[in-house]
């Protein structure tokens, strides 16, 4: 009996992580052979095997590659971001953008480059990890005033992001030495280069496997926190740890991507919607979901003005307001 019950499920995982697994592939395939300089699959390759040197083979391994390789990092980070603030929160909206965790991890980007021009780009990090702080924390202060609700923190979330935001981008528009910066405000991963993943890399490791290791307590503590405390949880540290992992995950990434909105708020609920409610699978779910979206997203944005870009933070807004809103109608009731 206990066999029936557990197959379909197996089976079910099997074909979703198949078919994830075929989509990712197939994004970052599309990645390394999308662009302004056209790559043949096959001169690329052969000039790989046999060592040659040439310009082809110089775009693929020094922009391509590590383009597909970013952008699969930063959506794996995101989406998990996402699933562990919804989890922590009980709260539907929640996601790092909601939340003001980008928006105050790019405000402390922005202003380390403006005080601090020589600053290494491996430092940035650091910066945005305090901002994302500052940001998470914020929100929660006003939204705690007068009786916290889940809609009110969604409100208190959007206001604080839109005002984090405002500021970011007045500073930068008075500041001309930065004003290179605004395209990366919209998320982007245009730029990216092999330094950008190995800063980003060692972050998102650790922050995955901390997340990895909280998804057991945070399926109960979904469930309820006297349900979690009854069932012996310290629903305090779970809560830090978990905060913990979102802004190294969170702030990593607008690091090197700026500010990628909606991954986070999307990925958990389509995961959800595939997969139940049992974390353990669904941080690894999402982390994988989220990476074939930016994935995509990021091939879609080299293609929306071809033969000039787009930030694939746009890209990821297209497809997220909509569901935000649909998220909001549909979930409106349970918030107040």
């Amino acid at each position: 009996m206990q066999l029936s019950t557990t197959r379909p499920l197996g089976w079910r995982l099997v074909r979703i992580g198949i078919w994830l697994v075929v989509l990712l592939a197939a994004g970052i395939l599309l990645s390394l052979f999308t662009g302004v300089a056209p790559l043949q699959i096959r001169s690329v390759l052969e000039q790989w095997i046999l060592g040659e040197k040439s310009k082809e083979l110089l775009i693929f391994q020094t922009i391509r590659f590590p383009r597909a390789v970013l952008g699969a990092v930063v959506g794996a980070n995101l989406a998990v971001a996402g699933a562990l603030m919804q989890a922590v929160t009980r709260n539907p909206l929640a996601s790092p953008q909601v939340f003001g965790v980008n928006a105050g991890a790019a405000l402390a980007v922005v202003l380390a480059i403006m005080s601090l021009p020589d600053i290494g780009k491996s430092n940035l990090v650091y910066f945005a990890f305090a901002g994302a702080i500052l940001g998470g924390f914020t929100v929660f202060a006003f939204a705690a005033s007068s009786g916290m609700t889940n809609l009110k923190i969604a409100l208190v979330g959007m206001a604080v992001h839109l005002l984090l935001t405002s500021i970011t981008k007045g500073a930068i528009i008075f500041n001309e030495q930065i004003s290179d910066v605004m395209y990366w405000m919209s998320g982007s991963i245009s730029g990216a280069a092999w330094t950008d993943v190995r800063m980003i890399l060692p972050w998102s490791i650790g922050g995955m496997l901390l997340a990895l290791g909280l998804s057991g307590p945070l399926s109960v503590f979904r469930l309820g926190e006297e349900v979690a405390i009854g069932l012996g949880q310290n629903i305090k540290v779970v809560r830090f740890l978990t905060c913990l992992s979102i802004v190294i995950l969170g702030g990593s990434s607008v690091s090197v991507a700026g500010s990628i909105g909606f991954v986070g708020l999307m990925i958990p609920h389509i995961v959800r919607k595939l997969v139940g409610t049992d974390y353990r699978v669904v941080v690894p779910v999402s982390a994988w979901c989220g990476a074939v979206l930016v994935t995509f997203s990021d091939v879609l944005a080299r293609l929306i003005s071809y033969p000039f870009e787009s930030p694939v933070g746009i890209v990821t807004a297209l497809l997220g307001t909509p569901f935000f809103l649909y998220l909001a109608s549909k979930k409106g009731k349970e918030m107040v």
